[in-house]
């Protein structure tokens, strides 16, 4: 009987160690175009419909601004910030633990919701904060994309097409928010009372509820 158990734990530890391997010999055998879509492809969907997260963080920045310029301006730092961490992360210059790094990002979209609520316009501090969190988002992106798992040939290509993706995903947020909120009512004088303070509102709570989730459970 003993036997027979250490002979199935042996079986199912070779079969995983050459999945593993069947995994990585799959992503060694793609041809540069092919990793740059597929790579392409999953940065968007971490964003968009998987990143709710990250959405709603772009959502924060989205309701204080009525001008999208301002909104274009806040996600491009917020760009450069992720990418950067993400970048040193996935070359192991740097390493942070998701189970520190997921509830800051959840700290992060309360604290931008919270300012909505008290602030009618966006102060100079803004954009320094929206860098500092987009460094944290970075490190949360390299998680999702180590956890993927990268061709060894194409490292670079994987990690460009990825964050591209990821950027695209964002600047689809933007664009339907704002043909669909932002261009249609942004001018009422009911704008903030009706949609930034509850949408805002909303926002805070989820995020909440997300921070004290990742840090207890």
């Amino acid at each position: 009987m003993k036997k027979k158990i250490i002979t199935s734990f042996l079986l199912l530890f070779i079969f995983c160690v050459a999945r593993a391997h069947t995994i990585e010999y799959e992503l060694d055998l793609m041809e540069d175009g092919q990793v740059f879509s597929k790579y392409l492809a999953l940065g968007f969907t971490h964003i968009l419909p998987l990143g709710l997260d990250h959405v709603l963080f772009i959502l924060c920045v989205f309701f204080l601004n009525t001008d999208i310029k301002k909104v274009l301006i806040q996600a491009t730092m917020f760009t450069l910030a992720h990418s950067i961490t993400l970048g040193l992360a996935i070359y192991e210059y740097i390493q942070a633990p998701p189970d520190i790094i997921e509830p800051i990002i959840a700290l992060s979209i309360v604290f931008l919701a919270f300012e909505n609520l008290l602030s009618q316009k966006v102060k100079p501090w803004r954009m320094l904060m929206v860098f500092l969190f987009g460094l944290v988002h970075g490190l949360g992106f390299a998680g999702a994309l180590g956890d993927l798992g990268m061709p060894r040939y194409a490292f670079f290509n994987a990690l460009i097409s990825f964050n591209v993706g990821v950027e695209l995903g964002q600047l689809t947020v933007i664009a339907f928010m704002y043909f669909v909120v932002s261009k249609l009512f942004s001018e009422r004088a009911w704008y903030r009372t009706r949609i930034v303070m509850p949408s805002s509102l909303l926002i805070a709570l989820i995020a909440a509820y997300w921070t004290v989730e990742r840090i207890f459970f």
